[in-house]
C-alpha cells in the first residue's frame, strides 16, 4: 500500500492527479491500495474510492492535516463518514482563503476527473490545532495518526519540534522515498511506514509499505502497526 497520495485538490499537486489516473497508476505499479491524503480536505476521497472499486484498487480514506506548529500528520479513517466528521472539524479551524494565482487551483472532481467545484479554503495553510489536540481528535473519531515524512527538513514533526514528544500518542511515523535507514532518525521506536507522498502520477508507488493483513482496511492496518493477531509490516 502507498498510504500517502494527493489529488488535484491539493494546490501543490499536478492537475493530472484525478481519480482514474491515480487508480490506474496504482494498478500498474502493483499496489493493492492507496491512501488519499490531500492537504486539510477530504473532498476527493469519495471520487477516488468509486474509481478504485471499478479498478480493483482499495482506497483508504484519509487527509494530511497541518497542525498549528506546521507539522503534517496523516489521518486515516475506516469510513468516509468518520473522515467527513474530521474534515468538518478541520474546515472550522482552518483560516484563510485560497489565492489560485499564488498557491494553485484546488479542484474537486468526480470519479472521471470532471471538475465539480473549486475549494476556496486555504488548504496549504495550517489549522489552529496543536499537534497534541490534532492526534486526540483523530483518535476520538477512531482514526490512525501517523507523522508524515519525518525525514524531511520542512513540515515534519522532527523539523518543527526537533523530537517526537514521549506523551504524543502517534500510531506510527512515515518515511519518504528520500529517507535513509530508519536508524538515522529519532523515531521513538514507533512503527514505520514508507509512502510516496505522490503529487504526480509517476510518483505513485515509488515508495510503499508491504503489510501482512487480511484486507486493505484501517482496522487491519492498525493491527499490523501494532503487530497484533498475526498482522505485521513486512
Amino acid at each position: 500500500m502507498d498510504l500517502h497520495v494527493h489529488t488535484c485538490l491539493s494546490p501543490c499537486a499536478d492537475l493530472s492527479m484525478v481519480p482514474r489516473t491515480i487508480v490506474e497508476r496504482a494498478r500498474q505499479t502493483g499496489l493493492d491500495a492507496v491512501g488519499i491524503c490531500d492537504h486539510n480536505s477530504a473532498a476527493n476521497v469519495q471520487a477516488v474510492h468509486e474509481a478504485g472499486e471499478e479498478a480493483g484498487i482499495g482506497v483508504i480514506a484519509g487527509m494530511e492535516v497541518t497542525t498549528a506548529e506546521e507539522i503534517h500528520l496523516l489521518a486515516l479513517f475506516e469510513s468516509e463518514k468518520k473522515l467527513g466528521q474530521f474534515a468538518d472539524l478541520v474546515r472550522d479551524h482552518l483560516p484563510g482563503v485560497n489565492n489560485p494565482e499564488l498557491f494553485g487551483d484546488q479542484i474537486v472532481v468526480g470519479k472521471n476527473g470532471d471538475p465539480v467545484s473549486l475549494e476556496e479554503s486555504l488548504l496549504i495553510g495550517a489549522t489552529d490545532f496543536g499537534v497534541s489536540r490534532t492526534v486526540k481528535e483523530i483518535h476520538r473519531l477512531g482514526g490512525l495518526a501517523i507523522a508524515s515524512h519525518v525525514d524531511r527538513q520542512t513540515f515534519s514533526i522532527l523539523s518543527q519540534l526537533g523530537f517526537i514528544p514521549i506523551e504524543l500518542d502517534l500510531d506510527g511515523v512515515e518515511l519518504s522515498h528520500h529517507a535513509g535507514p530508519e536508524e538515522h532518525y529519532q523515531l521513538r521506536s514507533l512503527p514505520v511506514v514508507r509512502s510516496s507522498d505522490a503529487h504526480f502520477p509517476e510518483e505513485i508507488g515509488s515508495t510503499f509499505t508491504t503489510f501482512f493483513v487480511e484486507e486493505a482496511t484501517v482496522a487491519e492496518i492498525r493491527m499490523a502497526l501494532a503487530a497484533r493477531e498475526g498482522r505485521k509490516i513486512l
